[in-house]
């Protein structure tokens, strides 16, 4: 573990979000399923990209190349799961992080659930209509 006050400045702080983030999320009794269920034992590919995710929103180092909404179009989630979501989030950032770079993964965090569930809610709306 960390000694606190350690920014998330490199990718071992990267993995170290994703790794304890994603293992609170599969033990989690509103997520885990649904995580569970769409990820299947293809958990190691999925935290790749996480890190690769991660590392170019909050690094700046361009590892990522993707559109992280599509897979998350037709989940079946409400308002009250990615609270939870974030919820599980901040926890993560505070139990190992502070500072500059937690505090904008927080707000990147918050800003990227409230866009996923605006889609989400649009899409199951709006049958037949895509938005991705």
């Amino acid at each position: 573990m960390r000694a606190m006050g350690n920014d998330i400045l490199e990718i071992s702080d990267i993995k170290l979000l994703v790794n304890s983030f994603y293992e609170k999320v599969r033990k989690d009794s509103l997520l885990a399923h649904i995580f569970n269920d769409r990820i299947q034992d293809r958990w190691p590919l999925h935290l790749q990209k996480m890190y690769r995710f991660w590392q170019t929103v909050l690094l700046d180092e361009h590892t990522y190349e993707g559109r992280p909404f599509p897979p998350h179009a037709n989940l079946p989630v409400d308002k009250t799961h990615f609270n939870r979501w974030l919820e599980l989030f901040y926890e993560t950032i505070d139990e190992n992080f502070e500072g500059v770079k937690a505090q904008e993964a927080k707000w990147r965090a918050e800003r990227m659930a409230e866009l996923f569930y605006e889609k989400i809610i649009y899409i199951q709306n709006n049958p037949g209509k895509v938005i991705l």
